[in-house]
């Protein structure tokens, strides 16, 4: 039996890279996908792949700026579901690499609105229905800028220290229910994202977004042992 059969995942960030991997995987898994982008084509698209597979998926074509219309989705998933297993916050963005004192402030809102707010958002709207699960799983990503104080990288490694700090102080809250809050490093991935930091890069010996999927499945499983861990998907 597929390892995530009869399960609800929402996924941010669906319509490419890391999200839209992620997507198609748990629909290939067993699980109902609700999956979120901005973008209606990618979507479509991200649809048809998850059909063909033989999955099912519900679309949500959505800016996550738009914070009170994430209000709104909770009340909405729980008059059609009742409950949400599984929320994975993939969506993000770099913003420009400059000195912290060049960086413009209509970037920083930006990069700590997607990348930040947009996941306390969600949390706040969809904890109720992970409680609701048994079983619920809450996965978000972060990244080894956080660690590694690279000049230049002042607005995207502030704000995944921030989703961080939320994310693990979210877990602790929660320790004595049964939901399990964790945090992916998907490391060097062939993204768009990667793709702005590193342009110069070799893309070809990077992994495929594909190939860092499985952490995801067993993060999101009913059975999964790990809470307030960040895992390494690299070597996992």
């Amino acid at each position: 039996m597929p390892s995530l059969q009869g399960r609800l995942a929402l996924v941010t960030g669906a319509s490419r890279g890391i999200g839209a991997a992620v997507a198609r995987r748990f629909a290939t898994e067993g699980a109902h996908v609700i999956a979120i982008a901005r973008t209606q084509g990618a979507l479509e698209e991200l649809d048809d792949a998850v059909r063909a597979s033989g999955g099912a998926a519900t679309l949500v074509p959505l800016d996550l700026r738009e914070f009170d219309a994430i209000d709104h989705m909770g009340a909405a998933l729980y008059e059609r579901f009742g409950k949400l297993d599984v929320v994975v916050g993939c969506a993000g963005v770099l913003g420009n690499l400059s000195p912290v004192g060049h960086i413009d402030p209509k970037l920083w809102r930006e990069v700590f609105d997607i990348n930040v707010t947009a996941n306390y958002r969600l949390i706040r709207s969809l904890d109720p229905l992970l409680r609701q699960s048994g079983s619920g799983r809450a996965i978000f990503v972060t990244c080894a800028a956080v660690r590694e104080m690279a000049p230049f990288w002042g607005a995207y490694g502030a704000s995944k220290a921030a989703l961080e700090t939320l994310v693990r102080i979210y877990a602790a809250e929660v320790a004595r229910t049964p939901l399990r809050v964790n945090l992916v490093d998907p490391g060097p991935v062939r993204t768009r994202l990667r793709a702005e930091a590193f342009p110069a890069e070799d893309r070809d010996v990077l992994k495929a977004p594909e190939e860092v999927t499985e952490v995801f499945v067993r993060l999101a499983a009913a059975d999964c042992p790990h809470h307030g861990e960040i895992v390494d998907a690299q070597s996992s």
